[in-house]
C-alpha cells in the first residue's frame, strides 16, 4: 500500500470507528487493525490522537463547507440563501451517516467546544459564508437581532436532531419534510 493509500486507510478506519465508538473508545490501535496498517504507522502520519481527531475534523469541515457553497446563490435575497444552506446540508448529512456521527462526536466533545467559540466569535476572522449571512440578515432587518450563538442554535441545532432522528430511524427526511425543516429553521430566526 502506497503512503497515500495507508494515509486515507486511517483516515476512514479512524472516522468509522471514532464515529461508531466514541473517541475513548477507539484506541490507536484498534485504529490501525481496521485500517490494516501496524500501530506505529499511524503516528508517521499523525504525531499523536489529537491531530488525528482534528485533522479528520478539519477534512470533513472543509467537505460540508463545500457543498453548502456550491450553488451558492450570492447575491440573492439572504432567505433564498439560507434555505440554500440549510438544504445543503441536510442533503450532505443524509447521504454521509459515518460523517454524520463524527461530526456529532466532535461537536460534544471538548474539542467541539473550542471550535464552536472560534466559529461563533469569528475568531479567525476569515470570511465565513454563514457567519455573514446572518449579519446580512440582522443589517437588512429580515431577522431578528439577537447574539450570533442564537442564530446557530436555533438554525442548526433543530436540523442536526432531525437528522439523528433521520439516521435511528425515526423518520424520514424526503423532499417535504426537508421543506418543512429549512421553514421551521428560518421561521425561528425571521422577523
Amino acid at each position: 500500500m502506497c503512503r497515500k493509500d495507508k494515509r486515507n486507510a486511517i483516515m476512514d478506519a479512524a472516522m468509522e470507528l471514532l464515529a461508531d465508538q466514541g473517541f475513548h473508545g477507539a484506541p490507536m490501535a484498534l485504529i490501525a487493525e481496521k485500517a490494516g496498517v501496524g500501530a506505529g504507522t499511524i503516528y508517521r502520519y499523525f504525531e499523536n490522537r489529537d491531530v488525528l481527531i482534528r485533522e479528520l475534523y478539519q477534512v470533513t469541515h472543509d467537505r460540508i463547507s463545500d457543498c453548502l457553497k456550491e450553488g451558492y446563490p450570492e447575491n440573492r435575497p439572504v432567505r433564498e440563501r439560507f434555505f440554500h444552506i440549510c438544504r445543503n446540508m441536510l442533503d450532505y448529512y443524509i447521504k454521509r451517516p459515518v460523517e454524520y456521527r463524527y461530526i456529532e462526536q466532535f461537536h460534544n466533545s471538548p474539542y467541539g467546544l473550542e471550535h464552536r467559540k472560534a466559529k461563533i466569535m469569528n475568531l479567525s476572522g476569515e470570511f465565513d459564508t454563514v457567519h455573514d449571512l446572518f449579519e446580512q440578515g440582522k443589517e437588512q432587518q429580515v431577522i431578528r437581532d439577537m447574539p450570533m450563538a442564537l442564530y446557530f442554535n436555533l438554525t442548526f441545532g433543530p436540523i442536526i436532531w432531525i437528522l439523528r432522528d433521520h439516521h435511528t430511524g425515526f423518520l424520514v427526511i424526503d423532499d417535504e419534510l426537508k421543506e418543512i425543516i429549512v421553514t421551521g429553521a428560518w421561521n425561528s430566526i425571521k422577523i
